[in-house]
């Protein structure tokens, strides 16, 4: 039997999962670590944290598994995209990585438009300029501390400076690059003309490789932290998103995923390059050859809902460690016992900004239509309905581009809300089915390397062998009916806040 280990470096921890060769989880470990905010609107990790993860929790898994590590062949990697990891000369991280919901580089994507064109820009890397993404970054290095930018020797993702520790190779593949804004798009390399214009020299950046491909091995000083055996092949692995995608079978145009993290993404297939002119969905590599995808993302999804428990629900969270009940079974329980559309209540989600389909680094969490009559479990289900709607319109524009929608399958930890789940397919009046696997990026990235080892042919064979459906929810015709009244009111809400939100900014300065 072959075994494989999917390892996503995320944003709250890093999980690593042992599978076999059908896909199957023997053993896993996660370990957390934090984050850090500066400023309002910054976003910090320290790499070494990530790396110090990924040890602990590869022995781990490899222990309780009780695996012979000469039967493990192939480790794929998956990780948090866009994040800014910089390496001097020996290999050490010269600043923490600036991650993906870092709202701090405004100024520097005018910049980058102005130098690129805003037209070209999209023509080239299928984007226009935004603060999540890396070469906003780079700039803001390069103009607030030149010195580190001057001792620099390698850019890589945060994926990637793992790969790094693992193997001793500076590389990345096509999916996690496309968010980096240095990579042509369409032509699946890095492109020259972008990094000119940004005068970014290209020898920072690391060889690109298709996301099935082997990029190295394990070397001896990681075989002796990790208890992997040396040699042991890796993968080129994919950002999160993409990752989560063919954890999720999203590997054949009119199946959609629809993905609650700590982010929301609505993710579908295309086997033709397709660019949104306006910018308001992402247009990416995607990890199967000759593909790319389509990705609109809501910077505060399952964060929402995060942030309602950490900070209103005290007793929900005492029971929980009391009982030992997952406190968001609780959660869901509560929302279940709301009516759909919360008599009113709506929430805006944009605790970090927002991406689709506004692309604004300064819109701010609303609570709109709150009277006397409304209570927590009110406002805890407007939570999820909120972030249903802002998923709705990344799927809206989805339509818009033409790109087919036959099926959503639910994912992350969302996915796992039956109640989150019914909301969605309420919402995009489609049904909204889940897999026998909800480990996503793990998975997604364990099949991208029993690709590379040899023991399947090509993704979407390995995914037609490991992936089925389990559970599916249709939508509810009357409540198709009421969200998309209520969705009507929810557009016109950040068209109606735009001006206050940057008013906001320049009194918090």
């Amino acid at each position: 039997m072959t075994y494989v280990l999917g390892i996503d470096i995320g944003t709250s921890g890093t999980k690593t999962i042992l599978f076999d060769e059908k896909g199957i989880d023997i053993s896993s470990a996660f370990k957390d670590y934090p984050l850090y905010q500066p400023e309002i609107g910054w976003a910090e990790q320290n790499p070494e944290d990530w790396w110090d993860a990924v040890v602990v929790t590869i022995r781990l898994a490899i222990q309780k598994s009780g695996v012979n590590i000469e039967d493990i062949k192939g480790i794929g990697l998956s990780g948090q995209m866009h994040g800014l990891v910089m390496l001097d000369s020996e290999g050490k991280v010269l600043r923490p990585s600036i991650i993906w919901c870092d709202q701090r580089t405004t100024v520097e994507c005018d910049e980058i438009t102005k130098a690129v064109g805003a037209e070209r820009l999209i023509e080239i890397t299928a984007n226009p300029a935004l603060t999540g993404f890396t070469a906003s970054k780079i700039m803001w290095v390069k103009k607030h501390e030149p010195r580190t930018y001057e001792k620099t020797y390698k850019i890589l993702l945060p994926k990637d400076y793992i790969r790094f520790m693992l193997t001793g190779d500076f590389c990345t593949e096509v999916s996690d690059a496309s968010g980096m804004q240095l990579l042509d798009v369409p032509r699946r390399n890095w492109s020259d003309e972008v990094l000119e214009k940004l005068q970014i020299d290209k020898s920072l950046l690391g060889k690109v490789y298709e996301s099935q491909e082997v990029t190295g091995t394990v070397n001896k000083t990681a075989a002796m932290l990790t208890g992997l055996k040396e040699s042991t092949k890796v993968v080129g692995g994919a950002g999160d998103q993409a990752a989560g995608a063919i954890g999720n079978g999203i590997v054949r145009p009119g199946v959609v995923s629809s993905t609650i993290g700590t982010s929301g993404v609505v993710f579908a297939h295309t086997d033709k390059i397709t660019i949104d002119k306006k910018g308001r969905v992402h247009t990416f590599c995607h990890a199967v050859p000759g593909a790319w995808h389509i990705m609109g993302v809501t910077q505060a999804a399952g964060l929402s809902l995060k942030w309602f428990k950490d900070n209103l629900c005290v007793l929900e969270n005492q029971n929980s460690v009391s009982s030992g009940i997952d406190v968001y079974e609780e959660l869901n329980s509560e929302a279940k016992s709301v009516k759909p559309g919360c008599d009113g209540l709506m929430y805006l989600p944009y605790l970090m900004g927002e991406r689709t389909p506004h692309l604004d680094p300064y819109a701010r969490g609303v609570f709109f239509g709150l009277t006397a009559r409304h209570n927590k479990n009110d406002m805890l289900r407007s939570v999820m309905e909120g972030v249903g709607y802002s998923l709705v319109d990344c799927m809206d524009i989805i339509n818009e581009m033409g790109i087919k929608v036959d099926e959503v399958r639910a994912s992350g930890g969302g996915g796992k809300s039956e109640v989150w789940r019914q909301i969605q397919a309420d919402m995009f009046n489609s049904e909204v089915v889940t897999i026998n696997s909800s480990e996503g990026p793990a998975l997604g990235v364990a099949i991208l390397a029993l690709v590379g080892v040899g023991v399947y042919s090509s993704v979407i064979e390995a995914c037609d062998t490991i992936i089925h459906k389990v559970t599916s929810q249709k939508p509810n015709n009357e409540n198709v009916i009421l969200y998309s009244k209520y969705h009507n009111v929810y557009k016109t809400l950040y068209i109606a806040l735009k001006p206050e939100f940057a008013n906001l900014k320049k009194i918090s300065k």
